[in-house]
């Protein structure tokens, strides 16, 4: 009598899962496209229009639309388990892989490994760019290394939170709206909150950025008063947390 064992798919099966789920959606091979070109192309536009503050520096102002970036980040996060939400393709991946924690992490682990070097390397040359097109001397540099690493890191983590959100929520549109809100309604609304608005702006995703790319806006009022570095750190806390959230709803749901 023949047995037939059935094995179930290790880390490396479950990332080359989600690597050809990845690469073959349009949604989310635009959203990763638009990180890297919105960079570089914002690095373009500040140094042919001259619109770069006096006081900012040659990094921040290279990375102006590296905000913009950074959302869109997280909205290829969302989108990278939404999309098999409405297409109905989660029933399937699940069955595949039925470890639901192995999926969450072998997603979590595709979007930083993608964004990270994306990050890198568009930011890297979004400031080569600035540095040769704007004033030479005329601003200060700011150091490039190794905030450029710190914001490169940023990108990755604000895709996982953005994947930890869309678990949690299912649905593409929510989702979205969910990533958005998290990086601009707590500096909107800082101010209602008085004292306490360095603290609530200080500790979202777009604050870490400014303070890496040391622009002129991240005074402390603005953007809290914690350094760069530890910004990154509170905003990866919260993202390992969403993610563990993410992950116990997920085992604990049908689908």
């Amino acid at each position: 009598m023949n047995t037939i064992t059935t094995r179930t798919p290790g880390f490396r099966e479950a990332a080359a899962f989600e690597w050809t789920k990845f690469s073959s959606l349009r949604s989310t091979r635009w959203t990763t496209a638009a990180v890297g070109l919105l960079t570089v192309a914002g690095a373009v536009f500040v140094g042919l229009s001259g619109s770069l503050q006096p006081d900012d520096t040659v990094l921040g102002g290279s990375l102006t639309l590296a905000v913009v970036a950074l959302m869109i980040a997280g909205v290829a996060g969302a989108l990278a388990v939404c999309g098999e939400y409405s297409s109905g393709t989660i029933g399937s991946t699940l069955a595949a892989v039925p470890r639901r924690g192995r999926v969450l992490t072998a997603k979590a682990a595709l979007l930083a490994g993608v964004l990270f070097p994306l990050a890198l390397v568009s930011c890297t040359v979004a400031y080569v760019l600035g540095d040769a097109i704007l004033e030479d001397g005329a601003y200060a540099q700011g150091e490039p290394f190794p905030a450029l690493l710190g914001i490169a890191a940023l990108f990755a983590v604000v895709a996982v939170l953005g994947l930890a959100i869309g678990t949690l929520l299912r649905h593409s549109a929510g989702a979205v709206t969910a990533v958005i809100a998290v990086m601009l309604l707590p500096s909107l609304f800082g101010p209602l909150f008085g004292n306490l608005q360095r603290w609530i702006a200080g500790a979202t995703p777009t604050a870490a950025l400014e303070k890496l790319t040391q622009t002129s806006d991240a005074s402390a009022e603005a953007v809290g008063s914690l350094g760069a570095w530890p910004s990154l750190a509170l905003v990866t806390g919260y993202t390992l947390l969403l993610l563990l959230l993410a992950a116990r709803s997920l085992h604990r749901r049908d689908v």
